[in-house]
């Protein structure tokens, strides 16, 4: 999934520094459960986008499904790695 914060996405506050709160997220490469509540178009939902996800909902889906195996998050999420398979951004 790809998980967005600027002044033009649906995230909380809208600007370029963050700490976020709420961020953009889309097109996921399966559905998701804990997105579905915030699907701009939950009938096809590997393909819209999700708009102002709480970060605690964010960081659930990334540990239900085993951690981060590469990406950056937006300022104020937590790095939540799969054990041994990516390394710590610069």
């Amino acid at each position: 999934m790809s998980v967005q914060a600027n002044p033009t996405a649906y995230c909380e506050p809208r600007n370029a520094t963050g700490p976020y709160t709420e961020v953009e997220i889309g097109y996921p490469n399966e559905r998701e459960p804990l997105l579905l509540s915030y699907a701009e178009n939950p009938n096809t939902p590997t393909d819209t986008v999700y708009a102002w996800v709480p970060k605690t909902v964010v960081t659930a889906v990334i540990v239900r499904h085993g951690g981060m195996v590469s990406g950056t998050l937006p300022n104020g999420f937590p790095y939540l790695y799969a054990l041994g398979l990516v390394e710590e951004p610069n």
